[in-house]
């Protein structure tokens, strides 16, 4: 799996949520993750969630497939994934 992003937005994330998209990727990796349609924000084209631990904690990651690459596009450690997660995997 190859994945990009914008470096803007990548700064801009770290600011703003405090996760990096390079860590945010490994959340791809866990095998309890979530992946469900963002289908209130897929207008032009498809995007996504994964929900998964990237090593620091549980990652809600938005993501879309451009050629064939996951760009993610935002992530952050917000309490409804967590909760999601928790619960998909009995953690709770």
């Amino acid at each position: 799996m190859t994945f990009e992003w914008d470096e803007s937005k990548n700064k801009l994330n770290i600011e703003q949520h405090k996760v990096s998209f390079e860590t945010a990727q490994n959340a791809f990796n866990d095998n309890k993750r979530i992946l469900y349609a963002d289908d209130k924000h897929s207008n032009a084209e498809k995007r996504f969630f994964c929900i998964g631990n990237d090593g620091d904690g549980i990652v809600t990651v938005r993501f879309t497939i451009r050629a064939r690459n996951v760009r993610i596009l935002g992530a952050g450690y917000w309490r409804r994934g967590r909760r999601m997660y928790e619960e998909k995997n009995n953690l709770r």
